[in-house]
């Protein structure tokens, strides 16, 4: 499908693997100029080098750092306007999962989580409204299941991304004047080389293919794809007339509407 935004200027954070490197590939072959990025510089340049096999390499950019970081985040959005312009589309895909599990945690945890949950895509957020308020956009948060759902996973990761997707909502609200889309996807249990639930797979097979085949109604993992196709349509004009809404992508997992 043409989605209608070839040479749109796409920034996807945390996009050297996984999900955010399948965004990437997605927004690339609608003919986005697309920046990715990643704190491994090993990883992004690999991941950069298989792109340009693959797409026209002046519509790639690879910038390296810790997008939750407002000094990265500024040179990050500098080097972009001044190779190409404004941004036009957002992808926060930020965060990680891994903490400690339980209720009695300390402060610290709770803080470097929703640091790297909420935070860093609030301020990718705010330099990207400033970048966008002109002339339009669109900024897609990608959030996770745990955020409308009782799951195992830490609580404080639970909560960010709880709060994302309220943040999300809010500002949908507030930036709507200014023709600026803001939507999340909530993924499930994707599968990737590397990811979590590869990890948990060669730990403990067997009780995750169990909890697979018992809590997701189409009884397998999502692959990276299946969510980039979703963010994609979020970021084209395909969908004009959504903003404010979660997207929940998880082969009927959770129980909510």
């Amino acid at each position: 499908m043409d989605l209608g935004i070839e040479d749109r200027v796409a920034l996807v954070a945390g996009s050297s693997r996984g999900i955010g490197r399948s965004i990437a590939a997605e927004l690339l072959k609608e003919g986005c100029r697309t920046c990715i990025t990643g704190r491994d510089p090993a990883s992004l340049e690999q991941t950069r080098l298989e792109f340009q096999g693959l797409f026209p390499p002046e519509r790639i950019m690879a910038l390296a750092g810790d997008l939750t970081d407002a000094t990265v985040i500024a040179r990050v959005f500098g080097e972009i306007s001044s190779r190409w312009g404004a941004v036009d589309i957002l992808v926060a895909n930020l965060g990680s999962g891994r903490g400690q599990t339980g209720w009695d945690l300390d402060e610290g945890e709770w803080e470097r989580l929703f640091r790297a949950n909420l935070l860093g895509g609030v301020r990718l957020a705010r330099s990207a409204i400033r970048a966008m308020e002109t002339r339009g956009g669109a900024i897609v948060f990608i959030a996770s299941i745990t955020a409308v759902e009782a799951t195992a996973a830490p609580l404080p990761y639970s909560a960010a991304k709880a709060a994302l997707v309220n943040y999300a909502k809010n500002l949908s609200r507030l930036v709507a004047d200014k023709a600026i889309r803001v939507n999340c996807v909530a993924p499930g249990n994707i599968l990737f080389p590397g990811g979590s639930w590869e990890r948990h797979l060669a730990q403990r097979a067997e009780e995750v293919e169990r909890h697979i085949s018992a809590e997701v109604p189409l009884k397998r993992f999502g692959v990276p794809e299946e969510i980039a196709g979703l963010v994609a349509f979020l970021c084209s004009d395909r969908a004009a007339f959504i903003t404010g809404s979660c997207f929940i992508a998880d082969g009927g997992q959770t129980r909510r509407y």
